[in-house]
């Protein structure tokens, strides 16, 4: 767990009552986003924290099957609050007989889902060379808690909206994760079977969004696959058009509406639940403000697919992130470094289609 600063909530005023309740923001009230790079800055600062020996250790012997190795270890993220060591699991698919280094992939599954969910992605890598690496999001796997599902997930964001200003506080929804993909990073270039300097990530739906937020403003990650979770989530709130992101944990809404006296959940609701757990995703951090990152610097590959029927990316709201997006690779010459795909009449659901785009393009861009 770790304190965040104030300054970290910049999309509402969020004030403190005596009763512990949160006063709502003056209506249509939006502060200026950083730019793009004092946006990286600002987020890289809100979500550090002090670092811990990676104690990596192997949780299962390797295992060569169909000419793939799998393995699997955990490494330690953080010293929470209490005093204990979160650890990560991770689940890595290799081509057997592999050489001294090679490129990894990194694949983040949706909310509900865990790193199994994604072997089959994995494997996709390592035919092609590539090593897949996967880990259970927090609150997620066999991280859980024995919770099914997303329950775990929900009750710490839960837990986290209810926490009281003055106390350290977890942040499950993305942002904790978003660290444990730093620290992977950090564990994966240390090893001698990764060639450093060709990371790539993937994910979808909830994985999606944790790739754009820590790809965007990690310059080792060299090519990115948001699939199904490039949106704004600015515009989904100004527009009314919130109920698909909220109910993918809609039990943390329904509580933040009952503590707010609200007789449901509302677009009051979303903007204090979401300025509470997710400091900035209405400005700083959101998509349209973040996606620019990729081309700043030397250009790196991004890799986008949407449908445009997908309730909990609206289609307007993801056009604005993916025209930031464009705009930004063409003004650095690199817009053969970015694929857009938005697929008509495709609710939230990752196409066949764009599931062999997807990793011919990082597997183009990783070699």
């Amino acid at each position: 767990m770790v304190r965040f600063p104030r300054f970290a909530v910049v999309a509402a005023l969020i004030i403190v009552v005596a009763s512990g309740g949160i006063r709502p923001p003056l209506a249509g009230a939006q502060e200026k986003s950083l730019p793009p790079e004092k946006a990286k800055s600002a987020l890289l600062r809100l979500l550090d924290r002090p670092k811990v020996p990676a104690d990596v250790r192997e949780d299962a012997k390797p295992v060569e099957k169909n000419k793939f190795v799998y393995s699997r270890w955990s490494f330690a993220s953080e010293k929470k609050a209490d005093g204990t060591i979160e650890m990560v699991p991770v689940l890595m698919v290799a081509p057997a007989g592999a050489p001294a280094k090679r490129p990894v992939m990194i694949v983040l599954h949706g909310t509900g889902g865990n790193k199994e969910g994604v072997q089959s992605w994995l494997e996709d890598f390592a035919r092609e060379g590539v090593i897949g690496v996967a880990i259970d999001a927090r609150y997620h796997g066999s991280r859980a808690n024995a919770g099914k599902g997303a329950t775990a997930y929900v009750n710490a964001i839960t837990a986290a909206w209810r926490t009281p200003a003055d106390k350290p506080m977890e942040h499950p929804f993305y942002y904790d994760t978003v660290w444990d993909l730093w620290r992977l990073i950090d564990v994966l270039a240390a090893r001698d079977d990764i060639d450093a300097k060709n990371i790539g990530m993937l994910g979808i739906s909830m994985g999606g969004i944790e790739t754009w937020l820590a790809a965007s403003v990690d310059d080792r990650v060299k090519v990115a696959a948001p699939l199904i979770g490039v949106q704004s989530f600015r515009w989904s709130l100004d527009n009314d058009q919130w109920q698909g992101r909220a109910n993918t944990i809609k039990a943390a809404h329904e509580a933040a509406a009952k503590d707010l006296g609200e007789r449901a959940v509302n677009r009051r609701v979303c903007r204090e639940l979401w300025s509470k757990v997710l400091p900035g995703v209405l400005g700083d951090f959101d998509g349209p403000n973040l996606l620019p990152l990729f081309a700043t610097g030397p250009a790196r590959a991004l890799f986008i697919a949407n449908g445009d029927r997908d309730p909990n990316c609206p289609i307007e709201g993801a056009r604005i992130a993916i025209a930031a997006a464009e705009a930004a690779f063409k003004r650095a010459g690199a817009s053969d470094r970015l694929v857009v795909r938005v697929n008509a009449g495709v609710a939230h659901k990752v196409t066949d289609d764009d599931h062999k785009e997807a990793i011919a393009f990082c597997v183009k861009w990783l070699k």
